[in-house]
């Protein structure tokens, strides 16, 4: 599955972006959307697309305010699995 495909597939989660602007959307966008409002399988899809090493990169490199856009238990239980398995 593409980067593009996994947007497409997830768009209701994009819903405040422009249709000609998803096509933008950031690394880190991607994985604090799919990480705090999808499901385990969606996680899934998205290490198999982006590597674990990218996803982990772009969770472990939100600071300050980025880092608090993840939800608490959210961000407490993917920093437990991504330092665990990736």
């Amino acid at each position: 599955m593409t980067r593009q495909q996994i947007i497409e597939k997830h768009k209701n989660l994009f819903w405040y972006t422009p249709e000609d602007k998803k096509t933008d959307i950031s690394d880190s966008l991607l994985v604090e959307t799919l990480l705090n409002e999808g499901l385990l399988d969606d996680y899934r899809e998205l290490v198999d697309t982006l590597g674990g090493k990218r996803v982990a990169e772009v969770f472990f490199s939100a600071t300050g305010r980025q880092k608090a856009n993840y939800y608490p238990e959210i961000y407490h239980f993917f920093s437990l699995v991504l330092a665990k398995y990736v």
